[in-house]
């Protein structure tokens, strides 16, 4: 099952806390106090891990807490310090305090790790106290708690280009098409209900493609699957917006602009991302006037226009070469902007 978006409690452990002891050996007539210091407590640390690819296991334990630090002991012997927790999430996971909203840390990188709840410090024993002015403390310190948050695990993937479009346009078959992905394929919306990736080969290189439930018009808003998968595209460098103009009573244009509104209301920067417009299901086409339509409104917007059929393979390595061109495009503008 594929769950991206968990929210857990997370805890540090207690430092453990000093002792109170004083030295009493044979032969030894002023012996002093000896109380160890406490061990500090682990701490809980997230850490992106690229073998982890959803969020599910969150789901069933939403509550962790490291080990607390030992008691400090007789004759100076300090507490053990208690191990630290890592938790391993997906590469793409951002991490939100429920509390404040505020991100913690973006693990968009495999290694990456951010330390969500520190452990407390263990307390001093009553040797830490002895002095000129008290030769025999009898006091000592209780070890800290440790930090208690509360987050919100949301993962976003990371894939070179996302494929957008209304439901039954044909993304989860052009997926299958141009890469070793499997995506369920059926005649009725929203047979897609998560995110799928795909892998595609191009010019001795690759890249990754995903694949995310159809929009429908108030998607942003959570209509349809709405906004739940629409962050799965944020990452992405490049968008095909998939239009079928051989769907019956439709009009092409209007899809087309249902998209790019709901891309615009989710987040301006997604609706700004470079963009392909691929025409679907080229073998189903009769009328060739509202492809026309559609291939107008791109060019007056700067778009690249492909079309395509999964059955027929028209136009998909053309479709292939021209992302992986404006991807190259796009990672050496990446790299001059670099300073």
């Amino acid at each position: 099952m594929f769950v991206d978006e968990a929210v857990i409690t997370v805890a540090g452990g207690n430092g453990g806390d000093g002792c109170v002891s004083f030295r009493r050996e044979r032969r030894v007539p002023r012996g002093g106090p000896d109380g160890g210091d406490g061990g500090d407590g682990g701490s809980v640390i997230l850490r992106a891990d690229p073998s982890v690819n959803t969020l599910l296991a969150y789901r069933y334990q939403p509550s962790f807490r490291a080990e607390r630090g030992r008691h400090g002991e007789g004759s100076s012997r300090a507490g053990r310090a208690g191990e630290d927790l890592v938790l391993a999430v997906p590469v793409g996971t951002v991490v939100h305090e429920v509390a404040s909203e505020v991100v913690l840390a973006d693990l968009s990188e495999p290694g990456r790790q951010v330390v969500v709840a520190r452990g407390g410090r263990g307390g001093r024993g009553n040797a830490r106290f002895a002095g000129p002015a008290e030769r025999a403390p009898r006091r000592r310190e209780r070890g800290q708690p440790g930090e208690v948050r509360r987050l919100r695990l949301e993962l976003k993937l990371l894939a070179d280009v996302g494929l957008v479009g209304l439901p039954n346009a044909g993304k989860s078959t052009l997926l299958s098409r141009i890469s070793a992905a499997r995506p369920r394929i059926a005649d009725y919306p929203f047979t897609t209900l998560a995110p799928v990736l795909g892998v595609v080969e191009a010019g001795g290189g690759s890249f990754v493609v995903a694949d995310i439930p159809g929009l429908i018009e108030g998607a942003h808003r959570g209509a349809g699957l709405g906004d739940r998968f629409l962050r799965h595209v944020e990452r992405c460098r490049l968008l095909l917006h998939l239009v079928d103009p051989a769907s019956p009573g439709g009009d092409p244009v209007a899809d087309m602009i249902a998209v790019e509104r709901e891309l615009a209301a989710y987040d301006p920067d997604l609706a700004s991302k470079p963009r392909v417009v691929v025409l679907t299901k080229a073998d189903l086409v009769q009328d060739p006037a509202p492809s026309a339509r559609v291939e107008a409104r791109a060019a007056s917007g700067g778009l690249a226009c492909v079309v395509v059929s999964a059955v027929t393979g028209q136009g998909l390595g053309r479709l292939v070469e021209t992302c992986a061109t404006m991807l190259a495009r796009l990672s050496g503008a990446r790299a001059e902007a670099r300073p």
